[in-house]
Protein backbone atom coordinates (compact mmCIF):
# COMPACT_ATOMS: atom_id res chain seq x y z
CA UNK A 1 0.00 0.00 0.00
CA UNK A 2 1.40 3.41 -0.91
CA UNK A 3 2.18 5.85 1.85
CA UNK A 4 0.57 9.28 2.07
CA UNK A 5 3.87 10.77 0.97
CA UNK A 6 3.91 8.45 -2.08
CA UNK A 7 0.34 9.42 -2.98
CA UNK A 8 1.14 13.14 -2.70
CA UNK A 9 4.30 12.79 -4.80
CA UNK A 10 2.43 10.82 -7.48
CA UNK A 11 -0.31 13.47 -7.57
CA UNK A 12 2.19 16.30 -8.11
CA UNK A 13 3.97 14.29 -10.82
CA UNK A 14 0.62 13.65 -12.55
CA UNK A 15 -0.31 17.34 -12.37
CA UNK A 16 3.04 18.41 -13.82
CA UNK A 17 2.63 15.82 -16.63
CA UNK A 18 -0.80 17.25 -17.51
CA UNK A 19 -2.60 14.12 -16.26
CA UNK A 20 -5.68 15.45 -14.46
CA UNK A 21 -7.14 11.98 -13.84
CA UNK A 22 -3.87 10.89 -12.25
CA UNK A 23 -3.83 14.00 -10.07
CA UNK A 24 -7.42 13.46 -8.94
CA UNK A 25 -6.52 10.00 -7.56
CA UNK A 26 -5.17 11.98 -4.58
CA UNK A 27 -8.74 12.73 -3.52
CA UNK A 28 -11.17 10.30 -1.93
CA UNK A 29 -14.76 10.35 -3.20
CA UNK A 30 -15.68 12.05 0.12
CA UNK A 31 -13.37 15.05 -0.54
CA UNK A 32 -14.46 18.46 0.65
CA UNK A 33 -12.21 21.22 -0.71
CA UNK A 34 -12.55 24.53 1.13
CA UNK A 35 -11.27 27.90 -0.06
CA UNK A 36 -11.89 28.17 -3.82
CA UNK A 37 -15.67 28.63 -3.68
CA UNK A 38 -18.20 29.88 -1.12
CA UNK A 39 -19.15 26.30 -0.18
CA UNK A 40 -16.84 23.28 0.02
CA UNK A 41 -16.42 21.51 -3.33
CA UNK A 42 -17.16 17.81 -3.77
CA UNK A 43 -15.13 15.56 -6.06
CA UNK A 44 -17.08 16.43 -9.24
CA UNK A 45 -16.74 20.16 -8.51
CA UNK A 46 -13.02 19.69 -7.82
CA UNK A 47 -12.68 17.93 -11.20
CA UNK A 48 -14.51 20.76 -12.99
CA UNK A 49 -12.43 23.44 -11.22
CA UNK A 50 -9.11 21.84 -12.13
CA UNK A 51 -10.26 21.09 -15.70
CA UNK A 52 -10.90 24.84 -16.01
CA UNK A 53 -7.38 25.53 -14.69
CA UNK A 54 -5.90 23.12 -17.25
CA UNK A 55 -7.81 24.89 -20.07
CA UNK A 56 -6.80 28.36 -18.86
CA UNK A 57 -3.09 27.71 -18.25
CA UNK A 58 -0.72 25.94 -20.58
CA UNK A 59 1.07 23.06 -18.83
CA UNK A 60 0.47 24.37 -15.30
CA UNK A 61 3.28 23.24 -13.00
CA UNK A 62 3.22 22.75 -9.24
CA UNK A 63 6.31 23.38 -7.14
CA UNK A 64 6.23 22.44 -3.45
CA UNK A 65 8.47 24.61 -1.27
CA UNK A 66 7.70 23.06 2.12
CA UNK A 67 5.66 20.01 3.04
CA UNK A 68 5.07 19.63 6.78
CA UNK A 69 3.48 16.43 8.11
CA UNK A 70 1.57 15.97 11.36
CA UNK A 71 -0.20 12.63 11.69
CA UNK A 72 -2.93 12.38 9.06
CA UNK A 73 -2.43 15.97 7.82
CA UNK A 74 0.14 17.93 5.88
CA UNK A 75 0.60 21.60 5.08
CA UNK A 76 2.15 22.62 1.76
CA UNK A 77 3.47 25.98 0.58
CA UNK A 78 3.27 25.86 -3.22
CA UNK A 79 3.54 27.83 -6.43
CA UNK A 80 1.58 27.04 -9.56
CA UNK A 81 3.11 28.46 -12.71
CA UNK A 82 2.07 28.42 -16.34
CA UNK A 83 1.10 30.56 -19.29
CA UNK A 84 -2.39 32.07 -19.37
CA UNK A 85 -3.82 30.82 -22.68
CA UNK A 86 -7.56 30.45 -22.07
CA UNK A 87 -10.38 32.14 -20.24
CA UNK A 88 -9.92 32.37 -16.48
CA UNK A 89 -12.50 34.13 -14.28
CA UNK A 90 -13.84 35.93 -17.34
CA UNK A 91 -10.43 37.04 -18.61
CA UNK A 92 -9.47 35.72 -22.07
CA UNK A 93 -6.00 34.24 -22.49
CA UNK A 94 -3.25 36.85 -22.44
CA UNK A 95 -0.14 34.73 -23.06
CA UNK A 96 1.24 35.97 -19.74
CA UNK A 97 3.48 33.71 -17.66
CA UNK A 98 1.99 33.54 -14.16
CA UNK A 99 3.05 32.40 -10.71
CA UNK A 100 0.31 31.72 -8.17
CA UNK A 101 1.50 31.23 -4.60
CA UNK A 102 -0.59 29.44 -2.01
CA UNK A 103 -0.80 27.30 1.08
CA UNK A 104 -2.91 24.20 1.50
CA UNK A 105 -3.66 21.76 4.29
CA UNK A 106 -4.58 18.20 3.35
CA UNK A 107 -6.27 15.74 5.72
CA UNK A 108 -5.85 12.10 4.76
CA UNK A 109 -7.88 9.02 5.55
CA UNK A 110 -5.58 6.17 4.64
CA UNK A 111 -3.72 7.22 1.49
CA UNK A 112 -6.42 9.55 0.10
CA UNK A 113 -7.33 13.15 0.91
CA UNK A 114 -10.80 13.60 2.41
CA UNK A 115 -10.55 17.29 3.30
CA UNK A 116 -8.50 20.18 1.96
CA UNK A 117 -8.22 23.81 3.03
CA UNK A 118 -6.52 26.14 0.53
CA UNK A 119 -5.64 29.80 0.24
CA UNK A 120 -3.99 31.17 -2.90
CA UNK A 121 -3.09 34.69 -4.00
CA UNK A 122 -5.97 35.05 -6.45
CA UNK A 123 -5.73 38.86 -6.38
CA UNK A 124 -2.07 38.60 -7.39
CA UNK A 125 -3.04 36.24 -10.21
CA UNK A 126 -5.75 38.63 -11.43
CA UNK A 127 -3.19 41.46 -11.45
CA UNK A 128 -0.77 39.28 -13.45
CA UNK A 129 -3.37 38.56 -16.16
CA UNK A 130 -4.56 42.18 -16.29
CA UNK A 131 -8.02 41.65 -14.80
CA UNK A 132 -7.42 44.26 -12.09
CA UNK A 133 -4.85 47.06 -11.88
CA UNK A 134 -1.79 46.61 -9.71
CA UNK A 135 -1.93 48.49 -6.41
CA UNK A 136 -0.36 51.94 -6.57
Amino acid sequence: MPTRQDTLAAARESWNAGDLDGYLRLYDDRIRLHGYSPEPMDKQEVREFYAMVFRAFERPQLAFHEVLWDGDACAIRFTMSGRHVGEFMGVPGTGTEIALDGITILRFDGDRVVERFSQADMLGLLVQIGAVPAPA
